[in-house]
């Protein structure tokens, strides 16, 4: 890649999906480049933060629609690319984390069998130097005692750990560009950031590119170089991290004025069958 190529370019990125009433766009015309740095999305649920990083890796489960008019990893076209392709592309090049390791890792396999597998299926290495490299990885998370850890089943294992383990697992082929998709939410706020360290560093010494998706903008903020803002499937604003404070979108304000309150009921998602507009005291008309 040269130096004035993006590691990932995206334009007018669309995700659709069929409904009784028509096309619901669950993401809306999505454009924005991401070099080696980490790029925050934000928004609440449903606004399409997790629905845009599924499709850059195509998994995006049928009968949704992705096009796009331009969707480039490292200069190559990824809707135009085969399915095996991309399956070389998924974990070697782009891999992704999971909001909850429950659901990701199998739990009839220890974790570090896991961790080694993913390593000999886009290394073609031996058995042994798979586990050499797997219990490697479980130092670079942090976990102690390797060893220990390796022979685990991921019910054995705590939350915090069982999201390192993921992290453990994606990265071992060593890709270019990470996915974490709220890897820290359903962590307490000192596991939190210690896998937020954990990430900063692993990005740092790698020079890898990532996506951090989350619906905590104070979190985002600490964490990202640049932040989209997400809604209705929208990218409503984009800035550096560091100019977040004067956000121009009335959602954006809206966010970082909002504190939730238990006295007053929750507002209400947007219908996704319509584009919503924005009335002139920031509020959905």
């Amino acid at each position: 890649m040269t130096d004035n190529t993006p590691l990932l370019d995206v334009s007018n990125l669309r995700v659709a999906f069929p409904t009784r009433t028509g096309m619901a766009e669950a993401v809306r015309g999505v454009s924005f480049t991401l070099g080696r740095e980490k790029l925050g999305i934000v928004g609440e649920s449903g606004s399409g933060k997790s629905m845009t990083g599924r499709s850059i890796l195509r998994l995006v489960p049928p009968p949704g629609r992705v096009t796009a008019d331009r969707l480039a990893f490292n200069g190559e076209d990824l809707l135009a690319a085969s399915p095996r392709r991309m399956r070389d592309i998924r974990g070697r090049r782009i891999a992704i984390v999971m909001q909850d390791p429950k659901y990701s890792l199998n739990p009839v396999m220890t974790v570090g069998r896991q961790i080694a597998e993913a390593y000999r299926v886009h290394s073609k290495a031996g058995a042994a130097e798979a586990k050499r490299r797997a219990l490697e990885m479980l130092a670079a998370v942090r976990i102690r005692d390797p060893e220990r850890v390796y022979d685990r089943y991921p019910h054995e294992v705590s939350g915090g750990m069982g999201q390192r383990i993921m992290i453990a697992m994606m990265l071992i082929p060593d890709p270019d560009l990470l996915i974490a998709d709220e890897p820290t939410s359903a962590l307490d706020v000192t596991v939190q950031m210690q896998v937020l360290a954990i990430l900063d560093d692993l990005c740092s010494q790698r020079g890898m590119g990532m996506i951090f998706v989350s619906h905590d903008l104070n979190l985002v903020a600490s964490f990202c170089d640049r932040i989209l803002i997400m809604y209705a499937g929208r990218v409503v604003e984009s800035c550096r991290a560091s100019e977040l404070h004067a956000a121009q979108h009335p959602y954006t304000r809206g966010l970082l004025a909002s504190l939730p309150r238990i006295d007053e009921p929750p507002g209400d998602l947007p219908v996704l069958s319509r584009d919503p507009a924005w009335s002139a005291d920031g509020l959905e008309a």
